[in-house]
């Protein structure tokens, strides 16, 4: 768990940023594309990632503007990354504001279970990579690029002009 507000601001900095990566790779066409009719598509996925950060940090008592979690998944990629860059730098900002490195330690409760507020932050960053995984995988069948993001992506090394590494 972090220790201080700075210390989450610089790993959250890292890893929303691949996250905005990966959204801004996403098309429209790329958002139906799903494993199964019984599990999440591209683009619900992508709406989750962008919905949670509010449903999940507003459990503390963090206040800052971001669309509700039960508003409709849009039909337009560009819109789902434009709305996670606002609500990223709206969460940023509101966790600079209102918080301290004291108020990682208050209790907030995680549904239904008493957590320190730098829990929270430690899921949040956790369930963001979660689903970045999942994204990954169907971004590929939809035939999307994949960006790097703790190292190239096949698509990446070959723009370095080099082999993609053998398996």
């Amino acid at each position: 768990m972090f220790q201080t507000v700075n210390g989450f601001l610089q790993s959250w900095g890292y890893e929303a940023e691949g996250t905005q990566r990966m959204l801004d790779a996403l098309t429209d066409e790329s958002l139906s594309q799903e494993v199964s009719p019984l599990d999440r598509t591209l683009g619900r996925i992508a709406w989750h990632v962008v919905g949670t950060i509010h449903e999940m940090m507003s459990r503390t008592g963090l206040q800052f503007e971001a669309p509700s979690e039960d508003a409709p998944v849009p039909t337009c990629a560009k819109e789902i990354a434009e709305t996670y860059r606002r609500v990223n730098k709206a969460f940023v900002d509101a966790v600079k504001a209102q918080w301290t490195d004291s108020t990682l330690g208050q209790l907030s409760d995680m549904y239904g279970e008493e957590q320190p507020n730098s829990f929270f932050l430690m899921i949040l960053i956790r369930h963001q990579i979660h689903h970045r995984g999942q994204m990954t995988v169907l971004m590929r069948q939809a035939g999307l690029s994949v960006p790097g993001l703790y190292g190239p992506s096949r698509e990446e090394w070959a723009n370095f002009g080099m082999a993609v590494p053998s398996i």
